[in-house]
């Protein structure tokens, strides 16, 4: 088991998201990656492994295939975080019909040098890369049948994701289906501290023993926040400021982040005196804690958008309440309310989603006004969709992590203002009625 950084702890760090899938008949795409400040061959080396993957996803979907749509997501972790060096370990997941295969790859930063490398950068040249291929073979034989070891060559192209636990062992991922059947899920090997410190290079070293140092001083994560279970639902802190039975109401809600962008946004609205609900993925969340403070203490209502952005749809009920839970406790750690409001990636909803949300409570929330804010759009065009769909009691979905969609706001809320709008949360949409666990509302 690797010990992951917080990243709400790592100064300086934000996100970045490449997204599709909103237009009819496309792939779904959600792929997210951190940036770092002071760090610009980390971000470059990120931004080009999210870009080539997208491009090899984009040769092998067929998205008009019958069936649930292909799907590519990929998610992070900082594997170190330390005044020597950054690890981020990048989780990938391609569905294409058959079922979801996974993939591991980690990143390292040198922050002496100021250089990024892959894992094989944590070795000491290709005498050490024969050298530990040979003892993972040896443990990896201990796991037959299950477990194959002719697919492993000697120039180490398996060993793309590398990282060191707390006793400072050196932890070698593999893919799914790499080394054996799919089913096996993920295979890990730890090559003890001892064994791989003659392998290592001085950035592998110093990296290892930032990991070790951390450990000493934090052997455990202490809890912090309030817990979800015991968390009050949340609402927005100006909710039953006004009747939406009477007045014209909108609810601009905003997903994915938060980003790098949604700073910016909570001032717009500040300025423009407009509230928004707020659905947020779990992994983003984690790392800006303050921003989702911000949101609730200004107005805003903050919802739940799961915790990696799958197709919820594609996951069994354990997995779909795994992510919707862990979402949950990080808003609730942050806010101390728990959040109500899901929405489901992509608005795909099934049987399963629903007893699912039923069960813990949750109301399901779609959109009926799509801005349709791809990137690269103008923010007039962007805008001029919102505008021109909106009516009483819309939901208009935007995309906080997108720059275009940010800067299409204030045009949004003035043009919409004038024709006499009021900006309020989803739940005062409903009023008096409320909103039912289990529940979809605004589909279509």
């Amino acid at each position: 088991m690797i010990d992951f950084v917080d990243p709400a702890t790592v100064p300086g760090l934000t996100t970045a998201t490449l997204g599709e899938g909103h237009t009819p008949g496309s792939a779904y795409v959600h792929i997210v990656y951190p940036q770092l400040a002071g760090a610009p061959a980390l971000d470059q080396a990120l931004r080009d492994d999210a870009r080539q993957r997208l491009r090899v996803f984009r040769e092998h979907a067929d998205a008009t295939a019958r069936g649930p749509r292909p799907e590519l997501n990929v998610d992070w972790q900082v594997t170190a975080a330390s005044s020597q060096a950054v690890g981020v370990r990048l989780r990938a997941g391609e569905f294409l019909g058959a079922g979801w295969t996974n993939s591991t790859r980690t990143l390292w930063y040198d922050r002496r040098t100021g250089t990024a490398t892959g894992s094989g950068g944590l070795l000491g040249g290709k005498d050490a890369l024969r050298r530990l291929t040979a003892i993972v073979k040896e443990q990896l034989k201990q796991r037959r049948p299950q477990v194959e070891t002719a697919a492993l060559s000697e120039d180490g192209e398996q060993f793309d994701s590398m990282a060191f636990n707390r006793a400072g062992d050196l932890v070698v991922e593999f893919d799914d289906c790499q080394v054996g059947p799919c089913s096996l899920g993920r295979v890990a090997v730890a090559v003890p501290s001892a064994t791989a410190e003659p392998l290592l290079s001085d950035l592998g070293r110093r990296a290892r023993e930032g990991v070790v140092t951390a450990a000493r001083r934090a052997p455990q994560a202490a809890p912090h926040g309030t817990p979800a279970a015991t968390s009050p639902p949340a609402v927005s802190r100006r909710a039953g400021s006004v009747n939406c039975a009477a007045t014209p109401c909108v609810a601009l809600t905003f997903d994915d982040g938060p980003g790098p962008y949604t700073g910016r946004l909570l001032d717009m609205l500040r300025q423009a005196g407009a509230r928004a609900t707020f659905f947020v993925v779990g992994a983003n969340a984690s790392a800006q804690p303050g921003l989702l403070r911000r949101m609730s203490a200004e107005g805003h209502l903050v919802a739940n958008h799961s915790w990696s952005h799958r197709d919820l749809t594609k996951q069994s009920t354990s997995r779909i309440a795994d992510s919707l839970d862990r979402t949950e406790e990080v808003v609730a750690a942050a806010i101390g309310q728990r959040p109500t409001l899901v929405r489901p990636p992509y608005g795909a909803v099934d049987d399963d989603l629903r007893s699912v949300a039923r069960k813990a409570g949750l109301s399901l929330v779609t959109w009926n006004v799509d801005a349709d804010d791809r990137p690269g759009d103008t923010a007039r065009a962007i805008a001029d969709r919102a505008v021109e769909q909106a009516r009483a009691g819309a939901i208009i979905l935007l995309h906080d992590v997108r720059p275009e969609a940010v800067d299409a706001v204030p045009d949004v809320i003035r043009r919409l203002r004038a024709q006499g709008y009021t900006f309020v949360t989803v739940p005062e949409l409903y009023g008096q009625v409320g909103m039912r666990p289990g529940r979809l509302y605004a589909s279509g």
